[in-house]
């Protein structure tokens, strides 16, 4: 079967890391969404999503596909549900739709068509809004740990460090001297080409991506992943970095998630506990002001492309737009909508042209080049939330 993998009810609701990808691309664990069905189903996925989305996330159709909500993480009992899928019919959860088969002209319908519904009535894993991410995180890197790990030999470590518990697995081309890492909780998971520098303490579980480094001194608590390609330093708990992005100096980021090529000033903190430790209120892009989280601890959410100067202070419960700029002193709004420009004392307009020269010349660093189709992504996202920069 032909996996396709579907924009949700809860795309807006994870904005605004889904402006500029799928709900799938979400990186939560060691994989994201996306992988880890191509991983348990041994094939390629498409998606379904957004127009302004489809030339780089492109969609195929087959004569006979499966398509999954991109939301939902798989595990082995949701697994054998939908792979029993006869074409024509659908699994779902209340009124959901987890899952269907269908044949590629019924696929011109969806999601209208009629369905013969199947019932699921076992939990599943849905990230369904930003702070779902972090939440989540633990859990699905013990599942991606097993997945990724499952019948394999870990390389070595050298003899300089001090390791605490036995679920510690690092693949090829690993450097990682005189540092402490403590797996007794959770696991920790080092990716191909990754490095650990000397002095770093580590207390899974943790996702080191390939190809990332953790620098001098740094300190991770899990549930903690990095991405492929980041530098991260200092403090973190509980975050998580999509991909690409740097933390590389000192300063706190916790109950975090920050979205690809982010960059993270020298000494930048943010809060994720209210001082009268109350609930935390995150801007909502589908209610056009703040819900509750029903969290205590939530901290700053950062879209792609965004950056921040040294010093930078985030409250509690931030939400940074895509390809921002926040500088200076004191705590900007805890809402900073896309492509701004300024701080506390105030914001302009980030102008696009400044913006894509400012991603290009980041993604030059990692080889990448910007294409057309993460040109015309930023440009739809520059107008589409034009009406949250009411400078």
């Amino acid at each position: 079967m032909n996996l396709v993998l579907f924009d949700g009810p809860e795309r807006p609701h994870l904005l605004p890391f889904t402006f500029t990808r799928p709900v799938a691309e979400i990186r939560v664990g060691i994989l994201t969404i996306r992988e880890k069905w191509e991983k348990r189903l041994e094939t390629k996925a498409s998606f379904r999503t957004e127009p302004y989305l489809a030339d780089k996330f492109k969609l195929k159709l087959d004569g006979d596909n499966l398509f999954v909500n991109g939301a939902i993480c798989p595990d082995l009992g949701l697994i054998g549900r939908i792979v029993e899928l006869k074409r024509g019919q659908g699994l779902y959860q209340g009124q959901d739709l987890l899952a269907c088969r269908i044949t590629g002209e019924d696929a011109v319908e969806f999601p209208t068509l009629e369905l013969e519904r199947i019932t699921y009535e076992r939990p599943v894993t849905r990230i369904e809004h930003t702070w779902d991410i972090f939440l989540q995180n633990g859990e699905q890197l013990e599942r991606d740990f097993g997945l990724l790990t499952d019948g394999r030999t870990s390389q070595p470590l050298s003899r300089t460090n001090t390791i605490i518990g036995e679920r510690i697995f690092v693949e090829e081309g690993v450097s990682v001297e005189a540092s402490i890492l403590n797996a007794t909780e959770r696991p920790i998971y080092i990716g191909k080409d990754a490095t650990i520098l000397e002095g770093c303490m580590v207390r899974g579980g943790l996702a080191l991506g390939e190809h990332s480094a953790l620098k001098m001194g740094a300190k991770i608590y899990g549930p903690t992943t990095l991405g492929p390609h980041c530098k991260v330093g200092g403090e973190v708990n509980n975050a998580v970095l999509f991909g690409y992005s740097n933390k590389g100096h000192d300063g706190f980021l916790g109950n975090a998630v920050l979205g690809e090529w982010v960059n993270i000033g020298a000494d930048t903190n943010n809060s994720n506990l209210k001082n009268n430790y109350d609930e935390v209120r995150l801007w909502s892009y589908v209610r056009g002001g703040f819900e509750r989280t029903g969290q205590q601890f939530c901290g700053l959410m950062m879209g792609d492309h965004s950056k921040c100067g040294i010093n930078t202070m985030f409250n509690t419960g931030t939400v940074i737009g895509v390809s921002a700029n926040v500088f200076g002193s004191g705590f900007p709004r805890n809402f900073v909508p896309s492509f701004s420009w300024g701080g506390h004392h105030g914001f302009q307009v980030y102008q696009l042209n400044k913006a894509l020269e400012t991603a290009e010349r980041m993604m030059a660093r990692r080889d990448i080049p910007l294409s057309g189709e993460d040109r015309s992504i930023m440009e739809h996202v520059f107008n589409e939330t034009a009406r949250y920069r009411n400078f």
